[in-house]
């Protein structure tokens, strides 16, 4: 068991996670990444995995985030069940070669891929660099190649589903709120296999604190989860009653917020 201010921090990121996995339909991968390798680094956990460790705890969390928010989404008729299915088989391809990459790829290279990735979607969200929303989704082998790619970037940010997926299906004329939506239920067959990965992947990782399982560290996926599944609904509910130029607003100050708090922190 963690020391009280440790449990109370990881308790305090469920709730974040959970809120905003709701309201704007991801897992809180970014959030929880940032935050936990701030954590883990500064517990004195082996440097050569802190990221390694947490990403596979964000994919654990996502799990138990992701059910929620995805069934909340339903609840509202706001999932393409018909794109799930399409991309879901490229998802899990995308998102288990992540996790077996990054074993052997160091910390470093994962944060400023990181870091990348989240300059690259914020700019997109804050700048509208977008073409305009007219073209229709392409076909199942499209989707599912695509698909691969959003597990792949997934699987080494330790979320991040939505960042590719919401503005890809946007751009493909599917409306803010069914683009959240869907994405969110994707997020969970994805946080599945990503976990499996990264268990797998860690399994023989040397020196990894006590509570591990492989790259998952227990007491903070459950401290995580718990509040996580609690609040998603209520992010859910808010993200129905806003408009979706409002939901992309929010989308890119919480990327700004997170890239910034992760190049510190590590």
């Amino acid at each position: 068991m963690p020391p009280l201010p440790e449990l109370a921090s990881y308790l305090g990121i469920g709730a974040v996670v959970g809120f905003f996995a709701g309201l704007l339909g991801i897992g809180g991968g970014l959030i929880t990444v940032s935050s936990l390798a701030l954590m883990f680094a500064a517990h004195g956990y082996p440097p050569e995995y802190v990221m390694h460790m947490a990403v596979g705890t964000s994919l654990a969390v996502i799990v138990a985030g992701s059910w929620s928010s995805f069934r909340a989404h339903h609840r509202h008729g706001a999932v393409d069940w018909e794109v799930v299915r399409a991309m879901t088989p490229g998802l899990l391809g995308g998102v288990l070669a992540g996790a077996i990459v990054a074993r052997f790829l160091p910390t470093a290279f994962l944060k400023y891929f990181f870091l990348a990735v989240m300059a690259a979607i914020t700019a997109q969200m804050a700048f509208s660099l977008r073409p305009k929303p007219s073209r229709a989704l392409p076909g199942r082998v499209a989707l599912a190649a695509v698909a691969a790619g959003i597990g792949l970037i997934s699987s080494l940010m330790g979320g991040g589903a939505a960042a590719v997926g919401v503005p890809f299906l946007t751009w493909c004329n599917m409306s803010t709120h069914r683009a959240i939506g869907t994405v969110a239920a994707m997020g969970f067959p994805l946080a599945l296999a990503g976990t499996a990965g990264y268990i797998v992947s860690g399994w023989s990782a040397e020196r990894l604190p006590p509570g591990s399982v492989g790259f998952v560290y227990l007491p903070a996926f459950i401290a995580i989860a718990i509040p996580s599944m609690l609040l998603a609904p209520v992010g859910a509910k808010l993200a129905h009653r806003l408009k979706g130029a409002t939901l992309r607003r929010i989308f890119a100050a919480f990327l700004v917020v997170t890239g910034v708090k992760l190049a510190v922190s590590v």
